[in-house]
């Protein structure tokens, strides 16, 4: 099956043609991509699905530093926006960067996640693919949401809602405030696990890839089958970001200035209510996946990543 067969066939008739194709790709002429091997688009082997301000930009970028990965730049939106999808999956292949045999293709696009719609399209696409999901403390996510937010309508100049607007309705949490929704960790990850074993799904704990990247980063690569290349002289703390910047070849970077910025000042009152709301909520998760987070104790809570 040619690549110009495969473009012109509907989602259905194109997963069919290239199933016997695991490395399914874009041939491009050496001269674009400098290598006389040839480079190619692929299939992603693996997606970041979610969560929103969870740090999947920090895991990424953190991913990219492996050689044997070739990440996305962008989030490419295409199981959950339809406008994306009826493109067909010749349109997703156009989206991924360019690899080279023996490479992972990655993309992120944490509203996957928190989308209904996406664990059957993701597993018809491929049933075998590699889940990274990235979870932090669920009331920091919420707080993080609120703060992206409230910058971005600071930046259109619209009007500001102060949290408790939001949050709260009648004097409780507000159930429908997306945010919030996001959070509830247990309702999202039961209809993935409809479609995929947990064994294909990873978890990687945001909050600790804030406090110590590296260790975090570690259990990825092995779960990717990668060959451990990413070592603790990657990452560096930053002390005046306040959080771990990377180091790759002697280049140094950190996330871009919207990360990390300050959540807005909350009553201790309402911290509180919040996290007595999602006491209930997380342990079902940690009942659903095995696995426990310490979410519901008490303790100071970092401000990196937001």
């Amino acid at each position: 099956v040619t690549w110009t067969h495969l473009r012109a066939l509907p989602n259905a008739a194109y997963l069919q043609a290239a199933s016997g194709h695991q490395e399914l790709f874009v041939p491009t002429p050496a001269a674009a991509t400098g290598d006389a091997e040839g480079a190619s688009r692929r299939l992603p082997q693996t997606i970041i699905i979610g969560v929103r301000k969870g740090g999947t930009r920090a895991l990424i970028e953190m991913l990219g530093l492996h050689g044997d990965v070739a990440a996305a730049e962008n989030e490419v939106h295409f199981f959950d926006w339809e406008n994306h999808f009826e493109k067909g999956f010749s349109w997703y292949v156009s989206q991924m960067p360019f690899s080279y045999p023996g490479q992972i293709t990655v993309e992120k696009t944490p509203a996957y996640f928190t989308s209904g719609k996406v664990p059957g399209r993701v597993h018809r696409m491929n049933p075998h693919i590699k889940l990274l999901l990235i979870l932090r403390d669920p009331t920091e996510r919420v707080l993080s949401d609120y703060t992206q937010v409230f910058y971005n309508r600071l930046q259109r100049r619209k009007q500001l809602q102060p949290i408790e607007s939001v949050l709260l309705r009648d004097g409780e949490i507000n159930l429908d405030y997306k945010a919030v929704n996001r959070s509830l960790y247990y309702v999202h990850m039961q209809n993935w696990l409809r479609f995929f074993p947990p064994e294909r799904i990873h978890i990687v704990d945001g909050d600790r890839l804030i406090r110590d990247p590296f260790p975090e980063m570690e259990r990825v690569e092995q779960f990717l089958s990668l060959s451990p290349q990413i070592n603790a002289s990657n990452f560096y703390f930053n002390k005046t970001k306040g959080f771990y910047c990377l180091r790759d070849h002697g280049r140094e970077r950190c996330l871009h200035d919207s990360k990390g910025r300050a959540h807005p000042q909350v009553s201790a009152a309402l911290r509180d209510k919040l996290y007595r709301f999602f006491h209930e909520p997380n342990k079902k998760f940690f009942e659903l996946v095995g696995r426990t987070f310490d979410w519901n104790e008490k303790r100071e809570h970092h401000e990196y990543y937001r």
